[in-house]
């Protein structure tokens, strides 16, 4: 609601009563949601191989990974991202990418290609 007043000087105006301030709900603007990965690393083999995916930029992609074997996951990106794989199950990564493109997320040791995702532009 908008209060105009006509014609008078008041030096000392009384605030607005709480009636008269409108409110509305705020605007709901939660954070994107998130690609996830998943990945198993077992017997000297990483599933899946090879796949393909579609993101966007700016959007959180989580590597989630169980490996029997250390290792270390490349993310080819803009900014490009290493994270360390320990021989332990429920391992967690995030990363956003900054630019479009194809982002090629691979595992050094086993000079494997998990996925790679191609990445639109933001809205």
């Amino acid at each position: 609601m908008f209060l105009a007043a006509c014609g008078q000087d008041n030096s000392e105006a009384a605030p607005p009563s709480p009636s008269a301030i409108a409110t509305g709900p705020a605007p709901i603007s939660g954070p994107p949601e998130a690609l996830v990965v998943e990945m198993v690393i077992k017997g000297g083999t990483v599933t899946p191989a090879n796949a393909r995916m579609q993101g966007t930029v700016g959007e959180p992609i989580v590597l989630r990974v169980d490996s029997d074997t250390t290792d270390e996951l490349h993310v080819h990106s803009v900014p490009e991202h290493s994270f360390t794989v320990e021989p332990r199950s429920g391992q967690e990564f995030q990363f956003r990418t900054e630019v479009p493109g194809n982002v090629e997320i691979e595992l050094h040791d086993l000079n494997q290609v998990v996925a790679t995702v191609q990445v639109g532009p933001g809205s």
